[in-house]
């Protein structure tokens, strides 16, 4: 899989820098029920009675890192079919993207370089998360003179789900509600109320599917990092999510970070009756408010450089709680912090 950020009109995607995801995350501990939940006629054909292996290492030898600065998250795994044959599946997810004229070419430059070396069974598969309906690349063909290379992929494109949301909400597999916070998150940019709504809908569900806990928290973390919201909009999120644990008695999702942000608001409760009463609230909401905004930039772009994690110590409140509405859609760290 690939994820990236979706380019503004007229940039080229070589000048985007592309990181792994929760996407990421989810695809390797679910990946059964990816290819079940996207392509389950593949599924369908694999003995999962003896289990999958990701080869990270091999991928990485065919990939053309050292030339390109955007960092893949193309996922290669290893399987066997029903009827002992090994087989290798290579996965990619195009997240947020626009029209890309490489997409096609670097589908096949993979699938060619993986049998030129390793000579096994391949499968390339693509999933299309970007906003454009009519971006739909399949396959790949070059020719010349009569000397002809043809490649055909299996594609799904998210979009298509948007009709079926109401099954999506609903389903079993992790993946369909993934989906669904996807198409979510495209469709609430620029609404920030439905964004609370819908993600407090999805949060619900987490709880209702009968999943255990370690599937709630990947699923939550998941949707988390999608729907990010406005500081005061998360403050009424967190509380519904308190209320929601509290009724069904599963502290499923109080995670590391939102447990630092509360702390942060106890710890500047205790400096104002010290110091001042509004300041150090003040303080304490500032400190939490950085500390999720640094897991969200670090999830979005990896390791943060000196400026950054300067930018972060110095920023106002409202540069925090700007740059936490920007992160989501901004495609470099340098844009996030772009005034």
């Amino acid at each position: 899989w690939r994820a990236r950020s979706e380019p503004d009109a007229g940039q080229s995607p070589s000048s985007q820098d592309d990181y792994d995801s929760p996407w990421k995350t989810l695809l390797e501990r679910y990946f059964r029920a990816f290819l079940e939940w996207f392509f389950p006629n593949i599924a369908a054909e694999i003995d999962w009675t003896r289990g999958h292996e990701f080869l990270d290492k091999e991928l990485q030898r065919v990939a053309r890192r050292a030339k390109e600065k955007r960092r893949y998250a193309d996922k290669l795994a290893k399987i066997w079919r029903r009827d002992g044959t090994e087989t290798w599946v290579l996965i990619h997810i195009e997240i947020q993207a626009g029209y890309e004229a490489e997409f096609a070419e670097r589908m096949f430059v993979y699938y060619y370089r993986l049998f030129d070396r390793y000579r096994l069974p391949l499968a390339s598969l693509a999933v299309l998360a970007d906003d454009r309906p009519r971006w739909r690349p399949d396959g790949y063909r070059r020719d010349l003179w009569g000397c002809e290379v043809t490649m055909q992929f299996p594609t799904v494109k998210l979009l298509d789900y948007q009709p079926r949301l109401a099954e999506l909400e609903t389903a079993d597999n992790p993946f369909a509600l993934a989906t669904a916070a996807h198409l979510l998150a495209q469709a609430t940019r620029h609404d920030e109320r439905r964004r609370l709504s819908g993600k407090l809908a999805l949060t619900r569900r987490l709880y209702q599917r009968g999943w255990n806990r370690q599937e709630v928290i990947d699923l939550y973390e998941f949707i988390d990092w999608l729907l990010v919201l406005p500081e005061t909009l998360e403050a009424a999120y967190l509380d519904e999510v308190q209320e929601l644990e509290e009724s069904t008695k599963m502290r499923y999702i109080s995670s590391a970070e939102r447990i630092g942000m509360k702390r942060g608001e106890e710890k500047g409760l205790q400096q104002g009756l010290q110091q001042g009463l509004q300041q150090g609230l003040q303080q304490g909401l500032q400190q939490g408010s950085t500390r999720v905004l640094r897991r969200q930039l670090r999830k979005r772009f990896g390791d943060l450089p000196d400026w950054v994690e300067t930018s972060l110590l110095q920023g106002t409140p409202a540069q925090l709680g700007r740059w936490a509405e920007q992160v989501l859609d901004a495609e470099t760290l340098e844009a996030v912090f772009r005034e």
